[in-house]
């Protein structure tokens, strides 16, 4: 087995430097998303106010109140990515092709917050799109992912293989049978 033990070797220590940089990015990213809920620099805290709907708003009275918010510099739909209604918790959520966050009360239509979305670009650094689109996402950082999981098992072979070698040093000889009399 020390052939295989050499290669294992040579394959962590080589692929840990080819992956070394994506591999940061997709750690550094990962950590900032599990925090997004946590940490209004990532992702901007859900205004949550009572579901008080007698009637459901239509999208154009809620999209009104964004448009006339002067700070968003919304003119028209082609200026929003997407809309979130959460009628649980009272809320929309508009999310500007700027990367800002608009929040509006179902109930009141009045606009409760706007701040700066960082977790959809966090996202893309996270997955590699913002290097490239698909070119990038899937040329290197699926790669790095693989490699990742190379290093691992190569990993752990290296942790094991020592422990496998002191136990069977450690190990007593064993008697040999005897014959029954």
């Amino acid at each position: 087995m020390p052939n295989l033990n050499r290669l294992t070797r040579k394959t962590h220590y080589w692929v840990s430097i080819a992956i070394l940089l994506p591999v940061v990015v997709i750690l550094t990213t990962g950590i900032l998303l599990q925090l997004k809920k946590h940490w209004g620099w990532v992702q901007p805290p859900e205004k949550r106010q009572p579901a008080l709907l007698a009637q459901a708003p239509s999208l154009e009275e809620l999209f009104a109140s964004v448009r006339d918010q002067s700070a968003t510099g919304v003119r028209s739909w082609q200026d929003i990515q997407r809309v979130d209604i959460r009628p649980d918790r009272g809320i929309a959520k508009f999310s500007l092709k700027t990367g800002y966050e608009v929040q509006v009360d179902l109930h009141s239509r009045r606009v409760l917050q706007t701040a700066y979305r960082r977790s959809d670009l966090i996202e893309s650094l996270h997955d590699g799109s913002f290097f490239g689109g698909d070119t990038t996402k899937l040329g290197i950082f699926l790669p790095a992912g693989i490699g990742l999981l190379v290093l691992s098992l190569t990993g752990l072979w290296l942790f094991i293989t020592p422990i496998r070698s002191r136990r069977k040093f450690r190990r007593p000889p064993s008697d040999p049978p005897t014959p029954d009399a």
